[in-house]
């Protein structure tokens, strides 16, 4: 008899086809007060995190860009801002909750002339091999069922020598600071999660998920091994948070 996969869904171990759909009604929930919670739990350093992000993409005017798990578009924004008229973003979400809040959020920016918005799964990607200059994934990867599946399709619809970068927490460098953010992870975030959106869950969900996520040395040898060259990675606020680059050969 053969035994059921399965994967983790924070702490909790489910059936590897049930986390998808965990996942989702984690952002469902949470979708109309996201960036709401992400100025709070963050005191807005996230906004620094995702500048420098943007910095680091190196994206120019006539660029495709593929913003994955792009939720509530602020990435989507700059860069469409950088690509002009002439280039493409497509900000990608496999939620629907979260894209329908982004596309709302872009359009009433003004900016929904060079953004094309899909629905769409990072371990299964529906566009042609070698389509985009740069792929982002922003607080998104920690979320996918199988990380080394959907870093294989990024790769595919790269073109050669565009860029990846995986924004996401990471494990701190100080054990003092780890402390301090492993008791606000645990017990002030399901609390913000219960005042602010009325779901104490979601965000103890979103603490676990953080904690399994794989550490910086990990991610990155993992992007090796799904083809990517040159990878490396910036911590920011004490390793909180890394950014790891990896290029197409």
């Amino acid at each position: 008899m053969n035994e059921k996969k399965t994967t983790h869904f924070g702490f909790e171990e489910v059936a590897v086809d049930e986390k998808a759909g965990r996942v989702a009604d984690v952002f469902h929930s949470v979708a109309a007060k996201y960036d709401v919670m992400n100025d709070l739990m963050s005191g807005g350093i996230h906004r620094l995190w995702k500048r420098f992000t943007i910095e680091v993409s190196a994206v120019r005017s006539g660029h495709k860009v593929l913003d994955i798990a792009g939720g509530t578009g602020d990435l989507s924004y700059q860069f469409a801002k950088r690509v002009g008229s002439d280039g493409l973003v497509v900000l990608a979400d496999i939620n629907e909750s979260m894209l329908n809040v982004g596309r709302d959020r872009l359009i009433d920016r003004g900016v929904a002339g060079n953004i094309q918005f899909a629905q769409a799964d990072a371990q299964y990607l529906p566009f042609p091999d070698n389509t985009f200059d740069c792929i982002t994934i922003a607080f998104g990867l920690r979320n996918v069922t199988d990380k080394d599946l959907a870093l294989r399709a990024m790769l595919r619809v790269l073109k050669p020598g565009g860029r990846l970068l995986v924004l996401e927490f990471s494990k701190p460098q100080n054990s003092l600071l780890e402390k301090v953010y492993d008791t606000y992870s645990f017990k002030v975030l399901p609390l913000m999660g219960r005042l602010i959106t009325n779901d104490a869950d979601s965000y103890r969900y979103l603490a676990e998920s953080i904690r399994m996520h794989p550490d910086q040395a990990t991610l990155k040898a993992m992007m090796e091994d799904a083809g990517f060259v040159n990878t490396e990675y910036h911590n920011m606020t004490g390793g909180i948070v890394a950014l790891h680059k990896g290029i197409k050969p």
